[in-house]
């Protein structure tokens, strides 16, 4: 196996004819054992890796099926049913990150043998035609097949979930976790919504008309309307699944053949959020709100708003208004406080989802904050979840209020708070009209709780000068841009100063007496 990676740069301290190299190439897969690298010459470099005797797979396979892999996803195509000529297949997506969820998932991968899609249950292709069998090799071979129910030809075919009303269809559902309008929640939320499945009968080609030919599609790739973003990884054979029997006997079936893909969450470069968080406080009467174009900014804007100017700091009552109904509140607010405003105008962060985290008290035992999450989307979020990071305040929490909120551990650092409505309330709406369309702005769907700490278990904690903010939100498992700058706190400052005055009118007053 070889592979050519061509690198682009110069590195310091590196010069001709010398060739910059990596500090170390080794090898990440389980089992292996790599000693560091040797330079062979000025431009090649060599290790030997072998096999590590002492290692132990986590699961029990066979000596011809690789290990099942763990990831923050993973995609089981597992075949139930061969025939000569096509077979089923269930498709079971399982996520396993604490966080990451997926909303309208859809699904594609590559055929690489001219294979199609009969028909499906649990699952639907995204676009529904057999054309491309009709007048391809598929429709020479298949003479008296009637294409007309056939779902679809595509080489790369798009699949979608059903929605919750065909669950019970005799034709399209009667799936164990099927039909869920692509939502897949994270464990740590709810393991029972945690994963999506689906089946599908596949019809090959010659020479592939034999039961035991068996190829499972690659180049998969999965993504949902607002989640993290995930590669995937080729399929790989694994020992069979097995599958509790559906005749409810205490006993299993297991698959004639299972591949396994892992998907991993990837933070592409360039890539921008989609969700972002504005900070204020009750000791600073200002909002710091979200990031100039947090969220990205069309091409075309820089000749009506500024792109690089920093956000400007706003009255607390802007934020429940959109964006564009911001500009005179900020300007009106910019020339109480003194302040000036750039020109042009910074534009907006263009964010769906804004969160706003406002420290509301700070006392010797504990201090408490309240948490707003906004929908300027059109687009209604049930079941939604978010999660804050917070390194020092974390071992204080202690309730919400009005979401049900938990401390979770991840990776071995208890530092993260996952919170989700209450029953039943756990449902976002989308942005709305005013009362009166042609004056009132659009309002957004809102919710809002409050969260306690106690001091005890963090002592030395600074709630003002930043101990009291996330330095990580996210929202339904996409990680949000947060505000380059923290309130300030003005109070202490303001104090001194009033105190200041009074000293030197006391001296004047003195002196002028004398």
């Amino acid at each position: 196996m070889q592979v050519q990676v061509k690198l682009l740069g110069t590195q310091f301290g590196v010069a001709a004819p010398d060739v910059p190299l990596p500090k170390n190439i080794q090898l990440t897969n389980d089992g292996f054992i790599c000693p560091k690298a040797s330079m062979q010459g000025k431009n090649e470099m060599q290790v030997c890796c072998r096999k590590d005797p002492k290692f132990k797979a986590n699961v029990t396979i066979d000596e011809e099926f690789l290990p099942r892999q763990s990831g923050d996803l993973t995609i089981m195509y597992d075949v139930t049913r061969t025939y000569d000529s096509n077979y089923w297949a269930q498709v079971t997506i399982l996520n396993l990150n604490p966080l990451g969820r997926l909303d309208n998932w859809k699904l594609s991968f590559d055929w690489m043998r001219d294979e199609f899609i009969y028909t499906m249950k649990g699952a639907y292709p995204y676009v529904v035609d057999s054309s491309d069998c009709i007048f391809g090799t598929q429709g020479q071979h298949y003479r008296d097949l009637d294409f007309a129910t056939v779902l679809n030809c595509e080489r790369r075919p798009t699949i979608i979930d059903l929605p919750p009303t065909k669950a019970n269809d005799t034709t399209l559902g009667l799936i164990p976790n099927c039909c869920r309008n692509g939502t897949i929640l994270p464990p740590s939320m709810d393991p029972s919504k945690s994963s999506s499945v689906f089946q599908m009968q596949v019809f090959k080609m010659p020479p592939d008309l034999n039961r035991s030919e068996l190829s499972p599609p690659q180049n998969w790739k999965i993504n949902g309307s607002l989640n993290p973003d995930y590669k995937c990884g080729p399929p790989v054979r694994v020992s069979p699944s097995q599958f509790p029997d559906p005749s409810g006997l205490p006993s299993n079936t297991t698959a004639v053949a299972s591949w396994q893909v892992v998907c991993n969450i990837t933070h592409p470069k360039g890539a921008s959020p989609k969700c972002c968080v504005s900070f204020s406080s009750y000791y600073n009467d200002s909002v710091v709100p979200c990031r100039t174009c947090a969220c990205g900014c069309p091409s075309n804007t820089a000749r009506t708003c500024s792109t690089t100017a920093p956000a400007v700091l706003l009255p607390p009552e802007a934020l429940l208004f959109p964006f564009e109904n911001r500009t005179a509140m900020a300007q009106a607010w910019a020339d109480l406080k003194h302040r000036t405003v750039p020109n042009p105008m910074p534009c907006g962060d263009n964010c769906g989802v804004s969160i706003n985290w406002h420290v509301l008290t700070d006392y010797s035992r504990g201090w408490s904050a309240r948490i707003t999450i906004f929908n300027w989307d059109e687009t209604a979020f049930p079941d939604w979840f978010a999660a804050v990071q917070m390194d020092e305040a974390t071992r204080g929490f202690q309730k919400m209020y009005s979401f049900n909120g938990s401390a979770l551990e991840l990776n071995g650092v208890n530092n993260t708070i996952i919170m989700q409505g209450l029953p039943g309330l756990n449902y976002i709406v989308g942005e709305t009209d005013g009362a009166n369309p042609k004056k009132d702005p659009r309002v957004p769907g809102k919710q809002q709780t409050v969260v306690s700490f106690t001091k005890k278990n963090t002592p030395g904690i600074n709630v003002a000068a930043g101990d009291g903010f996330p330095s990580k939100v996210f929202f339904n498992g996409e990680e949000c841009a947060l505000p380059s700058v923290l309130p300030t706190n003005n109070s202490n400052r303001e104090g001194s100063t009033a105190i200041l005055s009074i000293f030197l009118a006391v001296f004047v007053f003195i002196v002028l007496h004398q």
